[in-house]
């Protein structure tokens, strides 16, 4: 029109003028001058490249620069609605929506009045290009999808150009959780071992050692005598000649088959006390049963049968223990082949105790490294351990370890002090000659049926070093300890298979073969 004399072009571009249908808001304080636009070039409706026309005015002028969200600003956006309405936002042409109603507001052209673009909670999170989630002073999120919102009352707007093009970020990068500013975490190292458990573990892998490059044979004595029985032999014959010789076990020969056929131990006569209880009508007949009936007697009263387990004489002690330890077995016979006859024969048996003594005596300058205590190395049962009275009876007692699996019962007075210990190898003289009837008589009873040559019990205390374990080990003839507090109460019970399990595995990874 005449009178109005055309304005000048905006810097940057001297032949570019902004469409008419494009709203551009107003520079915060402080921008003015980084971007004019003349009102003749925003009426005039014959440029059409709109985003050309926003990048060169951009380029034309530096930008804002942009700082990253905080964690309040990305839980406001992504978490927290409803929000205050029409907070301002950093995207140059958008203002900030209501949480209320998930709008976006603009200024319609040539109006005060704003434009509402109307979206659900949803869209206005994942909505198309150019709608807005939340609000604050840090970048707006922006919608990645590219699918424009409807309006109501103008021409949709966008978020990008128009002097300042802000970062497109899908919101899901801000759920993940972001690791990539935080450092690695450091390996744990190894707690180093004090003084006291170094030597500890050196002493045990020399023992291990040791064990590994002798044989079972070198534990047997220069000389010493083995006594075999016949599987065809009487019970009550057997048992005699046990006390005779003051053994309480002996290994099984099958003389028809020219084979070993196991071994007899206390474990057996307690089988024999269990079937006269339960089948007592068949008491007369108890006389007359022979050694290989006990497999039989087995069956019949429902206990585990033996497992008949040997090792060769030339084979590693090391691999004795771990048949030790795997069938819990208390001692193992060495069978070896006759280079002549090629049948199989009984060279000996060795127990827990031998095995013990052997290391005792030939590894003192090894054992006197164990200087840890029964406590720290918890040694020993300490719960659930059955006792009984000096009046309790045999049967009783005999009872108790069917129940508990035990091969021992510790006799208490009424203050819980310890009196003696009934072992399994007790009941042999009590059934000697047939006299089952003696199992109706006291523990006191039977305890003094005991020979002279018996070693008694054997106390300790929790604060007993291992060292001293093996020093009583190597000096006399220990079954098991007994641990007593400074009263003489019971605590605990430390067998030898308590020892040998912690000298073979303490501190070894892998023990599923063991078990």
């Amino acid at each position: 029109m005449e009178g109005n004399p055309e304005p000048e072009p905006a810097r940057g571009d001297s032949e570019t003028k902004a469409p008419a249908d494009i709203n551009l808001p107003s520079e915060p304080r402080g921008t003015q001058g980084q971007l004019e636009v003349t009102e003749a070039q925003i009426e005039d409706p014959t440029k059409e490249n709109v985003k050309s026309w926003i990048e060169a005015q951009s380029e034309a002028q530096p930008q804002r620069p942009t700082e990253p969200p905080t964690v309040e600003q990305i839980d406001d956006a992504v978490g927290e609605l409803p929000r205050v309405a029409n907070t301002p936002s950093t995207v140059p042409g958008v203002t900030g929506t209501t949480a209320a109603n998930a709008s976006t507001t603009s200024s319609a052209p040539g109006t005060d009045a704003p434009g509402q673009v109307q979206e659900s909670a949803a869209e206005a999170s994942f909505g198309g290009v150019g709608a807005v989630s939340g609000s604050g002073p840090g970048p707006a999120l922006i919608n990645p999808r590219g699918r424009a919102a409807s309006t109501s009352t103008g021409p949709s707007t966008t978020a990008a150009g128009h002097g300042h093009v802000p970062q497109f970020v899908a919101p899901s990068s801000y759920l993940r959780r972001r690791t990539s500013l935080r450092s690695p975490m450091a390996p744990t190292e190894p707690k180093p071992l004090s003084p006291l458990d170094r030597d500890q573990l050196q002493g045990l892998n020399a023992i291990r050692d040791f064990l590994k490059v002798r044989t079972s044979y070198d534990v047997l004595p220069l000389s010493f005598r083995l006594i075999v029985l016949d599987t065809d032999l009487r019970i009550k014959k057997a048992i005699s000649i046990l006390t005779q010789n003051s053994i309480v076990s002996a290994p099984l020969w099958n003389s028809k088959t020219s084979r070993f056929a196991g071994i007899l131990t206390s474990t057996d006569f307690i089988n024999v006390i269990q079937y006269y209880c339960q089948f007592p009508d068949e008491f007369s007949k108890l006389d007359q049963f022979r050694l290989s009936s006990l497999r039989d007697i087995e069956k019949a009263i429902g206990a585990i049968p033996i497992e008949t387990v040997s090792v060769h004489p030339s084979k590693p002690l090391y691999e004795a223990c771990r048949r030790m330890l795997k069938t819990r077995a208390r001692r193992i016979p060495l069978v070896d082949v006759d280079s002549e006859t090629n049948k199989e024969m009984v060279v000996s048996v060795i127990t827990q105790y031998r095995i013990l003594k052997f290391i005792a005596v030939n590894n003192e300058h090894n054992t006197v490294l164990l200087k840890k205590t029964v406590r720290d190395i918890g040694l020993g049962t300490y719960s659930g351990i059955a006792t009984a009275s000096m009046g309790s009876s045999v049967l009783e007692v005999v009872h108790l370890m069917v129940k508990h699996n035990i091969s021992c019962v510790p006799i208490i007075d009424s203050h819980g002090r310890v009196l003696n210990v009934f072992e399994a190898v007790d009941v042999i003289p009590c059934i000697k000659n047939g006299a089952y009837d003696d199992l109706d008589g006291s523990v006191g009873e039977a305890l003094c049926k005991r020979s002279d040559e018996s070693p008694g019990i054997y106390t300790c205390s929790e604060g007993d070093r291992l060292d001293s374990i093996f020093d009583t080990v190597r000096k006399s003839r220990v079954h098991r300890l007994i641990v007593v507090d400074d009263d003489n109460k019971l605590k605990g019970i430390i067998s030898l298979s308590d020892i040998l399990k912690y000298v073979l595995l303490y501190g070894v990874e892998d023990t599923s073969n063991w078990a």
